[in-house]
Formats: structure tokens, C-alpha cells, sequence
């Protein structure tokens, strides 16, 4: 079994439960396991109304979900980890030093991900999972341009920022899905 793919965000009920959440539902059956944890979380809370509705409206039941906190454990035995922010990847590090190659946030490994397409080679998604993390240093060296990797946090704002952090969330996620799912396998 391969090892899994761990979200993290702060209080994992906005943006790391819907990284999971549609993470799972594009990998299906075919992926890694996809977990979320908080390094303040809301333990025991649902996904917040504002981001539910959104997943709900693209087909993602956010009901059941319930937020966690990080525990080490679950940080090391990742075999990806990826952040919401740049600040949640260096206190993500801070915790457990040897997650290091392989903690990004998730706009930046969506880019990766973009530039190691020719990853599509592996057969099944956790294999291509497995080999992209294992590019991913070399990957880095080809990032041009601005560098907007955080997602900013929606808590207590407005429904705006809560589709905007969507937004960037389920664009990032669609990346990542493209390479590790080709669009036959997904529509099967």
C-alpha cells in the first residue's frame, strides 16, 4: 500500500478538508490514501458552511468529514505532504525535520506536478505520485516567474475569499489530477 497523502492546513475546516476531500474524490480507488490534519485544528468540527457548499456544488459531499489535528505519526508516515501556505510548510518541518523533500504547499507541487508531466510514463497514480515527489527537487530548479503559492485562509471571512481560496484549491487539485489521472481513467 502506498503511503499516504497528507493535506494540512491551520484549523482543517476550510481548505485542507477541501483539498482532501476533492483530492479523494478525483483519485478515486486508483490513488494513495488522502488524509487532512490541522497544526491548530478545530478537532472534531465539520468542513465550515461556506467551503461545504462550495464542494457540494462541484459534487464533493463534505458530510462525515471531521477536522483533525496533526499528530507525528501521520506527519512521517507520509509519503507527500502538502500545505495551504509557506509558513504552515516551515512549521510542518519545524515538527518533524526528515518530512522535509517531501512537504510543499500545494499551489507549488501543482506546478511541479505541471512540469513533470513526462511522469506519465508510471502506470498507476501512486507510482507517478511517488516518482514526482522524487523529481520534485530537480522540478524546482524550473519554476520561471512570480511565485504565488499560498492559499490564503478563508475562516470568518467573506463568501469571496471562501470562492477565491476554492478556487485556487480546486485549480491546483485539477493540476495534480491531470498528471497522476489521465482524463480516460477519470471518466471511466
Amino acid at each position: 500500500m502506498a503511503a499516504p497523502l497528507l493535506v494540512v492546513c491551520t484549523g482543517n475546516i476550510c481548505r485542507s478538508p477541501a483539498a482532501e476531500l476533492l483530492l479523494r474524490a478525483g483519485l478515486g480507488d486508483a490513488g494513495p490514501a488522502v488524509l487532512s490534519a490541522g497544526l491548530a485544528a478545530r478537532a472534531g468540527e465539520p468542513v465550515a458552511a461556506p467551503m461545504a457548499r462550495l464542494l457540494t456544488a462541484r459534487g464533493v459531499d463534505p458530510r462525515g468529514f471531521v477536522a483533525r489535528q496533526l499528530q507525528l505519526p501521520v506527519l512521517r508516515s507520509a509519503g507527500l505532504v502538502l500545505t495551504m501556505t509557506a509558513g504552515q510548510r516551515a512549521a510542518v518541518v519545524d515538527r518533524a525535520p526528515a518530512v522535509v523533500r517531501r512537504t510543499f504547499t500545494l499551489r507549488e507541487f501543482a506546478e511541479l506536478a505541471r512540469l513533470g508531466a513526462d511522469l506519465r510514463t508510471e502506470r498507476d497514480p501512486a507510482a507517478r505520485l511517488t516518482a514526482l515527489v522524487a523529481e520534485a527537487p530537480r522540478l524546482r530548479a524550473l519554476r520561471t516567474g512570480p511565485r504565488e503559492d499560498d492559499v490564503e485562509d478563508p475562516y470568518g471571512r467573506s463568501e469571496d475569499v471562501y470562492t477565491g481560496a476554492f478556487g485556487r484549491i480546486e485549480a491546483a487539485v485539477g493540476t495534480l489530477l491531470d498528471v497522476l489521472v489521465p482524463s480516460s481513467a477519470r471518466s471511466a
